[in-house]
């Protein structure tokens, strides 16, 4: 096959030559005049010869094996609202990691596969969900001069004399996902695995919660837990549910709207399951309203006594920050001037959705006087009202099919490769044990 392809590519070229010669020989005949009839012909064959020479989209990534590489981690923040997550696995567009790669192949930063690029990132958000400070590392082109037989880079502090990564990625991403820094790293680092503790933000309004009580029960989620009830199941890929929470903090922020205060809930952890930190908000925000003790928190930590999981509704994934993520010895930097470009750039984008603010605000200003046919603030009564709450412990725990909807689905989207069926019949089995087997509807 290949051999075809090379015999197509010379016959091509013949052709071109041919045709140049035919345009000669008619300027020499005709004292530099060629009639319409050749014109045409000679037009027609250098089309055709362009049409079978046209590349396919994107970068021949084999003609860069050649250059020297480097492995290299980046910082890079982004906002999360248009993003359906940060995984490209989902193969749901877009998501924040098929960005970068496209990215990475504009610039031709990338050479090869992501494979070969030994790609590796800290956290995996979900959709809605921001970062300010995720990690990914792979192998990218680097201009040094590769001291290796392998074509790398040796691991080093030299920035001065490498590519602007920080400059070039910039130009190219879209405005809501932004580069911030990066450095070399040696070859056994993975940005998972070599993550030494993830710290996440939850932003929030005060509005009449009881911040006190939130502080004392989340305290209670300090220490080494299984967090079964505070995240959604993934019996596929998570077999042990114990987790560690470092740290755990709840503090105002300096922004205030309409005499509300933002408030920020601060968890740092080696690892989170998945949805953890909003499961744990949501039953934060039920203690801060009154609706449930402090009790519950270890209530839902004694799995023992609660070994299903009451079913509630996960807190709103917006708020939801990956803020930092901590490693040992990773001296991530950027030029100055590439800073000061980062730091006019997020100026100019608060200035937009603070402009953006302010017609919502006049907007909303306008109908704070509306009255309906009685004369009462009909904006006030609608805020007034309240929902009737059934306690947590009285709710029932997820059902099985709901465990099993839940699994496929996450099974699904991370092992899209493995056959839909015996996944299904390998989690029946897994909740249910081996039974009869299938009707084949």
């Amino acid at each position: 096959m290949m051999e075809n392809n090379n015999n197509k590519k010379k016959k091509s070229e013949i052709s071109t030559l041919h045709s140049k010669m035919e345009f000669l020989n008619a300027r020499i005949k005709n004292d530099g005049k060629i009639d319409d009839s050749q014109s045409n012909h000679l037009i027609n064959g250098l089309t055709n010869v362009r049409k079978s020479r046209k590349k396919t989209p994107g970068w021949d990534l084999r003609a860069l094996h050649h250059l020297p590489r480097r492995h290299v981690a980046f910082k890079l923040m982004y906002f999360g609202q248009r993003f359906y997550g940060f995984s490209s696995e989902a193969q749901l567009e877009p998501s924040v990691e098929s960005e970068l790669f496209e990215a990475f192949e504009k610039t031709r930063l990338l050479l090869g596969n992501r494979k070969e690029s030994q790609y590796s990132r800290c956290g995996r958000t979900d959709k809605g969900v921001s970062a300010t400070g995720q990690v990914i590392a792979l192998y990218v082109r680097s201009k040094l001069r590769a001291k290796t037989t392998s074509g790398e880079v040796n691991f080093g502090g030299q920035y001065e004399e490498e590519l602007d990564y920080v400059r070039i990625l910039n130009r190219v991403l879209p405005r809501d996902i932004r580069i911030i820094s990066w450095c070399p790293v040696p070859a056994d680092f993975h940005a998972r695995f070599s993550c030494l503790s993830r710290e996440y933000k939850y932003f929030f309004w005060e509005e009449d919660l009881n911040i006190i009580a939130m502080q004392s029960a989340g305290k209670k989620f300090l220490g080494e837990h299984d967090f079964r009830n505070f995240c959604k199941m993934d019996a596929v890929n998570v077999h042990n549910y114990t987790r560690n929470v470092a740290s755990f903090d709840i503090s105002p922020s300096t922004e205030r709207w309409r005499g509300k205060e933002l408030w920020v809930i601060k968890i740092r952890g080696r690892a989170f399951l998945w949805h953890q930190v909003r499961c744990m908000v949501a039953v934060l925000f039920m203690i801060g309203r009154g609706l449930e003790s402090e009790e519950i928190i270890d209530l839902l930590l004694n799995v023992e006594k609660t070994p299903k999981k009451p079913q509630y509704t996960m807190a709103p994934e917006m708020p939801l920050v990956l803020h930092s993520c901590e490693f040992n010895g990773l001296p991530l930097s950027s030029a100055a001037d590439t800073r000061q470009a980062l730091c006019s750039h997020l100026e100019n984008e608060c200035h937009n959705l603070i402009l953006q603010a302010a017609i919502y605000n006049d907007t909303l200003n306008c109908w704070s006087c509306t009255t309906d046919d009685e004369g009462n603030d009909s904006l006030k009564e609608i805020s007034a009202k309240k929902y009737l709450h059934i306690p947590l412990m009285k709710r029932p725990t997820e059902p099985l099919d709901s465990y099993l909807h839940l699994v496929l689905a996450s099974y699904v989207e991370r092992r899209a490769k493995l056959d839909s069926g015996a996944v299904k019949k390998g989690i029946r089995e897994l909740f249910l044990g081996a039974g009869p087997p299938e009707d084949g509807r």
